[in-house]
């Protein structure tokens, strides 16, 4: 059950991490106001990493920004690392 929630938060918080992503592009694109980039980063930490990772790579967006280009995939596996840590130690029921 708790595995079930997990995955429906990941697949909801990388649809929405995608979604702000690309909203934020078409802003750039009309020059109107912009989501500050420590929200993007945010979302990416907070498990939306892989949506960031898919605005960046496929629709472009942030994709000259280091910290973005480097940053959001060094999020992931650091993710990815502590999925692995605590998989391995907390008891499964």
């Amino acid at each position: 059950m708790m595995l079930q929630l997990a995955l429906y938060y990941l697949l909801a918080i990388n649809v929405i991490t995608l979604a702000v992503y690309v909203a934020d592009k078409i802003k750039a694109k009309r020059h109107a106001w912009r989501i500050p980039e420590a929200t993007l980063l945010l979302l990416a930490a907070i498990g939306g990493s892989i949506g960031a990772l898919i605005a960046i790579f496929v629709v472009r967006h942030k994709s000259q920004h280091l910290k973005f280009r480097y940053g959001v995939p060094a999020i992931l596996l650091l993710q990815v690392a502590l999925t692995v840590w605590m998989w391995e130690k907390l008891p499964m029921k």
